[in-house]
C-alpha cells in the first residue's frame, strides 16, 4: 500500500476556484474539483488490475453482482497542495483494505483485532453448543423421552377407554340386576361392581406411575445435557452483549480538532447495522488523522443497480442519512464552513398556488414544483398553510390527496369535512382518474405498457423507496409515449395506485421503465426542476353528482 493515500490531481486544475464552503453532503451539487477527483477514480476503476469485483458491468464476468458506492475527498495537505482521498463504502473484493483507497474507521476483518479474538471464542462456544446438541446419547435421549411420551399417552388412554367401556356396562347389570334380584343378591353385586371400578381406579394410578417414573428417569438424561447448552447459551449471550458494548465504544470517528466520539456515543448505543462503514465517515477520518484539510466532497454509484435501490452507474449521490447523518453533522464536520442546509430552506418561498376552479364545498389548485402539499418537520409554509389562510373559514384536514414536493400540479381541497370524507372515498375505492405528464431522461423503445413494482420506504435513507415484493405495498402504473424531444421522451402516466415517489420509482428501476425523469434528484439526475406534473384530474362532484375534468398543461 503507498506510504500516503492523498494523491495529486493528474489534470491540471490551477484554473479552477476552491469553494468557499465544504458541501452540504445530504444535498449537493458536486464541485467541479470533486467531479474531477471522481473522474481519475473511475479511470482507475476501468483499468485496474489490484482486485477482481464483479460489479455488473461485464456481462463475461463470473461472481456474485455488487455495485458500489465510492467517494472521493479533495484536501489540502500542511503544504497548500492539493489533492485528493478515494474511499469506498463496506468492504471491496471481500476486503477493508486496498491501494490507493483509505483503511476502514475499525477493521472488524483484522484477524489480530480485540473484535475477531473474541468472535473466535464465541465462536468456540457456538461449536460446543453444536457438539452438544448433535451428541448420539443426546439424541437418542429426545427420540426416547418423546417415544416414552406417546406410549404413555397411547396406554393410558387405552385403559381409560376401557374403563369408560366397563363403567357402562356395571351400570347396565345395576339395571338388569335391580328388576331380578333380591336385595340381599342386589347389595353382593353392587360391591363386587364397585370393587371391579375401584381396581380399575387403582390400575391407573399404577399405570400412570410406571410412565411418570420412566419419563422422570429419560428426562434426567435430557436435562443433563440441556443445562450445559442452556449454560453456554447465556455465557455466549453475555460475551456477545460485552463484545457489542467494546465495539461501540472503540469504534470511533475523528474531527478538526482532534477530538474522538463512538459510535455508541452517537447513536445512543443503538447504532444501525453497517454505521461507519460508508465512503463518507472513511474519508473524513482519514483526513483529520493526516491533518489535511477538507475542501469538497462527492459519492458516486459504480456498477449495477441493486434489484431493490435505483443506483445508477457513475451517478452522484447525498451521504445517506440513518447511517451517516448522526456521524458528519452530529460530530465529524463540528467547526467546519458548509453549505447552508436546503432541508431548513423554505422552497416555496416567493411561489403561489393558483386556484382552477372552486365553488361553495370545493377547490382545485394547481400546485408549483418544490412546493411541500402539508407542513413539513421544519418547514411549515405549505399547500394546506396556503388554503388554510384563503379559505378561512373552511372546515376539515382541507388537502384531500397529497403531490411529491417537487411534483408540480393539480390538487383537490375540501371546504368542509362532509366534502373531503365523501372525495377521500373517491380516492379509496378508486374512482377519480388522474393523468400526469413526465419528461424522462431518454429514449423508450416501448409505446406503452403498465409497471408493477411493490414500494416500500428505505429505512436507512428515508424519503427514498425501495422496489420490495416481500414487505412493499402494491404499486402499479399505465404509461404511454407522446412524443420523443432531443433525446428525452415525454410520456403519460396514469397511477392505477398512489404510493410515494411512484411514478419516479417506476420510470427509474431497472425492472420498470429504466430511463429515470429529468430532473430526479433522488433516482436520477438533478436539473432546473423535476419534470413531472399532475396534468389532469377528473373525479364526481360529491354535491351536485357532475363529472368535473379539469386540465393543467406541464410548463416544460
Amino acid at each position: 500500500m503507498p506510504t500516503s493515500l492523498f494523491q495529486n490531481f493528474k489534470a491540471n486544475i490551477s484554473g479552477i476556484a476552491l469553494p468557499e464552503k465544504f458541501n452540504f453532503p445530504f444535498y449537493y451539487e458536486p464541485h467541479e474539483l470533486s467531479q474531477i477527483a471522481a473522474q481519475e477514480l473511475q479511470s482507475y476503476l476501468e483499468t485496474q488490475s489490484d482486485f477482481e469485483h464483479n460489479f455488473g458491468l461485464n456481462d463475461e464476468q463470473e461472481g456474485l453482482v455488487i455495485g458500489k458506492m465510492f467517494g472521493v475527498l479533495v484536501c489540502q495537505n500542511q503544504q497548500g497542495e492539493l489533492g485528493y482521498l478515494w474511499a469506498f463504502s463496506g468492504k471491496l473484493a471481500e476486503q477493508n483494505h486496498h491501494d490507493y483507497f483509505v483503511p476502514t474507521v475499525f477493521d472488524m476483518l483484522d484477524e489480530n483485532s480485540f473484535f475477531n479474538l473474541e468472535q473466535d471464542k464465541i465462536n468456540a462456544i457456538n461449536r460446543e453448543i453444536e457438539r452438544l446438541e448433535s451428541q448420539s446419547d443426546y439424541q437418542k435421549a429426545l427420540l426416547d423421552l418423546e417415544t416414552i411420551k406417546t406410549e404413555a399417552e397411547q396406554d393410558i388412554s387405552r385403559h381409560k377407554a376401557n374403563c369408560k367401556i366397563q363403567k357402562a356396562d356395571r351400570k347396565e347389570k345395576r339395571a338388569q340386576a335391580e328388576q331380578n334380584l333380591t336385595p340381599e343378591e342386589f347389595q353382593r353385586l353392587i360391591q363386587e361392581l364397585n370393587e371391579q371400578s375401584q381396581q380399575e381406579g387403582i390400575l391407573l394410578k399404577k399405570m400412570s406411575a410406571y410412565w411418570n417414573y420412566k419419563l422422570v428417569d429419560t428426562q434426567k438424561v435430557v436435562t443433563s445435557f440441556e443445562d450445559k447448552i442452556i449454560a453456554l447459551k447465556e455465557l455466549r449471550k453475555e460475551k456477545s452483549a460485552a463484545l457489542q458494548q467494546r465495539l461501540f465504544a472503540e469504534y470511533s470517528f475523528l474531527n478538526q480538532f482532534g477530538k474522538s466520539k463512538s459510535l455508541g456515543e452517537i447513536f445512543n448505543d443503538n447504532p444501525p447495522a453497517g454505521a461507519g462503514e460508508c465512503a463518507a465517515p472513511k474519508l473524513l477520518h482519514y483526513a483529520f488523522q493526516h491533518q489535511l484539510k477538507p475542501i469538497c466532497m462527492a459519492e458516486f454509484w459504480w456498477g449495477q443497480s441493486p434489484k431493490s435501490e435505483v443506483r445508477k452507474h457513475k451517478h452522484f449521490y447525498p451521504s445517506c442519512k440513518s447511517k451517516c447523518e448522526p456521524i458528519l453533522l452530529g460530530h465529524m464536520l463540528e467547526g467546519i464552513k458548509m453549505d447552508d442546509n436546503p432541508f431548513l430552506e423554505n422552497p416555496a418561498e416567493g411561489k403561489d398556488i393558483s386556484v382552477i376552479f372552486e365553488d361553495e364545498f370545493l377547490a382545485v389548485i394547481n400546485k408549483p414544483a418544490e412546493f411541500l402539499s402539508v407542513p413539513g418537520k421544519e418547514i411549515q409554509d405549505s399547500v394546506y398553510q396556503r388554503v388554510k389562510t384563503l379559505y378561512s373559514n373552511a372546515t376539515g384536514p382541507l388537502i384531500v390527496h397529497r403531490l411529491d414536493m417537487s411534483t408540480s400540479g393539480l390538487m383537490l381541497i375540501a371546504k368542509t369535512e362532509k366534502v373531503y370524507v365523501m372525495l377521500q372515498h373517491q380516492f379509496i375505492k378508486p374512482t377519480v382518474k388522474k393523468c400526469y405528464e413526465a419528461l424522462l431522461d431518454g429514449v423508450l423503445v416501448d409505446q406503452e405498457g403498465t409497471i408493477d413494482l411493490p414500494l416500500r420506504v428505505d429505512l436507512d435513507d428515508r424519503p427514498r423507496q425501495l422496489v420490495c415484493y416481500e414487505y412493499g405495498k402494491s404499486a402499479r402504473t399505465k404509461w404511454e409515449t407522446i412524443s420523443v424531444e432531443n433525446g428525452k421522451t415525454r410520456v403519460h402516466f396514469y397511477p392505477i395506485t398512489g404510493r410515494t415517489h411512484q411514478l419516479r420509482v417506476h420510470a427509474s428501476h431497472p425492472l420498470g421503465l429504466n430511463t429515470p425523469i429529468v430532473g430526479d434528484d433522488l433516482y436520477g439526475e438533478k436539473a432546473d426542476r423535476l419534470h413531472l406534473h399532475a396534468k389532469s384530474l377528473t373525479f364526481i362532484h360529491p354535491i351536485t353528482k357532475e363529472v368535473v375534468t379539469l386540465e393543467v398543461n406541464a410548463e416544460f
